[in-house]
């Protein structure tokens, strides 16, 4: 717990002089404003005031670190994106802009297909190389941990090199990467007008590959009347309960299809998007602890102007996530910070929810809140160090990353300011 920690507890490293922000909850961002992080094997041992720091943390052998005053968080967690793709759709948007309709440019071969294409046609070390920049500029702003998605292989080869590449980008950056089978995103070329095929397709050939692999941590679908139906998405749900891998979906971003009370009925890790959620898919989520993941940049590039329950979320106790939805065709960001502003902006909610949403909510939505998300004894030693004056910073300025340093496991591992601890 924060402010103990065994006797015999051997110490690496302490920072010190520092703002915590825990987000633990029950408090304003769970904030300490002179504490200390005790950290031994790469994980947080004790969180505390600084003046009740343990005797174990005084010891000669153990590294101090002065935090200078700076705020602390926990790392944060991007906890929807699709990261890894090839090829630009930068000019599909100029078309759109210059009045060019989305079925247009799909009938034309632009949308997801072009994407499609893209991907693959690109080798795996090609998709590598594409990729790292994006994962790069997530980490720059504090990121520890990510989800990334396939769904634009859409066949068993090009989703399983699109999760390789994942779990590559895991191992060559200092990120915890969790990844999610995406493969009902979308109808492939080859089985047009087959949905119920392509599903069988999933279900029976591709998700067990995948697995066997050890490539998925999630399955995901998207629910929608340009996506799957309910039907199609529950026996995707129900092959990835026989595969022992937990559930997570695109639900009620263009309509209600009741897909967040299905995601619901399976025991989802989350609901994601929800601008069309009704009171009946709060309740389900309510009962389930399924997080809402609400995806702001989404949002804003496809002029949404149907802003999701957040009031009724928070009256039901849903927990509220944030993520990027980093893609090429719905959200081109790499700014986590930036989706704070949005959700305080567009969605109204308060920076302190917003910080909730990146943090503590946004691990529970990938399953992981036993390791991250928190500043407290027994997660994983991932924070970052802020050059601002409060949490609420982090959401209120736009285009401005304050990111002093990010730590992952005890390690320094980015400093994206001059001065050195």
């Amino acid at each position: 717990m924060s402010g103990s920690a065994p006797a015999s507890t051997h110490w690496d490293t302490v920072w010190t002089h520092a703002r915590l922000a825990t987000m633990v909850p029950g408090t304003p961002y769970g904030a300490i404003d002179d504490g200390a992080l005790g950290i031994a094997a790469g994980r947080i041992v004790w969180v505390g005031p600084r003046a009740t720091l343990p005797a174990a943390g005084k010891r000669p052998s153990v590294t101090l670190h002065d935090a200078g005053g700076r705020w602390i968080t926990p790392g944060l967690v991007d906890c929807h994106t699709h990261l890894v793709y090839a090829g630009n759709r930068a000019h599909e948007f100029e078309q759109r802009c210059n009045g060019v309709s989305y079925e247009e440019i799909a009938r034309t071969g632009g949308g997801i297909a072009s994407t499609v294409a893209a991907t693959r046609a690109a080798a795996e070390d090609a998709l590598l190389a594409q990729s790292v920049p994006r994962l790069e500029a997530l980490l720059r702003e504090g990121v520890t941990t990510v989800e990334i998605k396939s769904g634009y292989g859409l066949d068993a080869a090009n989703e399983a090199k699109m999760l390789r590449v994942a779990r590559r980008l895991g191992r060559d950056l200092p990120v915890t990467v969790r990844t999610t089978f995406l493969g009902a995103h979308a109808l492939p070329p080859e089985f047009s007008a087959r949905p119920d095929d392509y599903i069988d397709f999933l279900c029976e050939t591709v998700l067990p590959a995948i697995v066997a692999a050890g490539l998925a941590d999630a399955v995901d679908a998207f629910c929608e009347t340009i996506g799957f139906t309910p039907a199609q998405t529950e026996r995707m749900f129900r092959a990835a309960r026989v595969a022992g891998v937990p559930v997570k979906l695109h639900a009620e971003q263009l309509s209600d299809q009741e897909g967040a009370a299905l995601a619901a009925k399976f025991g989802a890790l989350s609901a994601d998007h929800l601008e069309h959620l009704s009171p009946a898919g709060i309740a389900a989520m309510a009962r389930s602890g399924t997080v809402a993941v609400l995806l702001p940049g989404a949002f804003y590039f496809l002029r949404d102007t149907k802003v999701p329950p957040v009031e009724a979320l928070r009256r039901a106790a849903v927990p509220i996530a944030i993520a990027t939805d980093c893609n090429p065709g719905t959200s081109p960001t790499t700014s986590l910070l930036l989706m704070l502003n949005m959700a305080c902006t567009l969605f109204r909610m308060t920076p302190a929810e917003a910080l909730a949403g990146v943090t503590r909510n946004a691990a529970r939505a990938l399953g992981l809140q036993d390791r991250c998300g928190m500043l407290q004894s027994g997660m994983d030693a991932d924070f970052v160090l802020w050059d601002i004056d409060s949490p609420g910073d982090l959401a209120y300025r736009i285009g401005y990353n304050p990111c002093h340093a990010v730590v992952r496991h005890g390690s320094t591992v980015t400093r994206t300011r001059s001065v050195i601890l």
